[in-house]
């Protein structure tokens, strides 16, 4: 199939291009390289520098993966004009674009952000209580997908992921807790827990998310949760992150930020029956691929 992948120079958004190059697909990726890098593009694939909220043309495209977005939890309580203008209006503008080419949108939502305070895994008929501006313009932008789906009788599919860690997430961004404990463990510097420590999170490896965006290609729509359905604290998380890392300081801590939830698990069954998708990463063996890849992009 052709493909468009908004974000592809990103995180997430390459290791789907090289997915879909991998099994034949012609992809073109739309990015402005904001956060993504040029280098994480496969050189198989049509690169478009271009901000999404200026829409932009998928003419010949059967699907297109709308992952670009401002993914920061603090950047959005800081910035929440800024954020509802990538992750509200650059919807709109995929949605846009797709609709211009006949195509099917598969949406990357955000399951963390979007139910707020968890008392267990969250299934996608529960109760959404954002609490933040992130999760509020991720959940306006699922209606957008819902309303064009309705509108234009197409079977457009929003994913909403857990924690993604894995190979090129950035640990710049305050919300890749995992690229933040290993990079500065790799480096010898100190790290920081804020909070107890005892907050959880659904970790999901990014091998295991793009799996789920390419069995949600041609499905004919819904919402299904993306994640492993298992609860980690942030504590937890960093003793595992030393033990590959072959470290043994302990964290400091600092107080809790606004904006983040105390508990965040997703329930992933529709999925499993929907998508005929499961996880298949435990979270020991992602955080080594993880140590892996930061070794050795460090010594290129």
């Amino acid at each position: 199939m052709r493909a468009v992948v908004t974000g592809g120079a990103g995180f997430i958004g390459s290791n789907l291009v090289d997915a879909l190059v991998a099994r034949g697909d012609e992809v073109v990726v739309v990015d402005d390289l904001s956060s993504g890098r040029r280098e994480h593009v496969h050189p198989a694939a049509t690169f478009l520098e271009a901000d999404v909220r200026d829409g932009f043309d998928a003419t010949g495209a059967d699907v297109v993966f709308h992952l670009a977005a401002q993914a920061d939890v603090q950047t959005s309580m800081r910035r929440p004009d800024l954020d509802a203008s990538v992750n509200v209006v650059g919807t709109v503008r995929a949605l846009e674009a797709a609709q211009a080419a006949g195509a099917q949108v598969v949406f990357a939502s955000t399951g963390g952000a979007i139910y707020g305070e968890c008392d267990g895994p969250a299934a996608e008929d529960s109760r959404l209580e954002p609490l933040s501006p992130y999760g509020i313009a991720k959940l306006c932008g699922e209606e957008y997908v819902r309303g064009f789906g309705r509108m234009f009788g197409v079977g457009h599919v929003t994913l909403r992921l857990a924690n993604v860690y894995g190979p090129r997430q950035a640990a710049s961004l305050e919300g890749g807790v995992v690229s933040i404990f290993l990079e500065r463990m790799r480096r010898g510097e100190p790290t920081t827990i804020f909070g107890d420590g005892l907050q959880t999170r659904d970790f999901v490896y990014v091998g295991d998310v793009v799996a789920a965006a390419l069995a949600a290609a041609g499905r004919p729509g819904g919402t299904f949760n993306v994640g492993t359905g298992i609860e980690t604290t942030v504590l937890e998380l960093h003793r595992l992150c030393a033990a590959v890392a072959g470290v043994e300081d302990a964290p400091a801590f600092e107080p809790a930020r606004s904006g983040d939830v105390r508990r965040s698990v997703l329930a992933v069954s529709r999925a499993i029956d929907g998508l005929g998708w499961r996880p298949s990463t435990p979270l020991r063996d992602g955080l080594r691929r993880t140590w892996d890849w930061l070794a050795g992009s460090a010594q290129d």
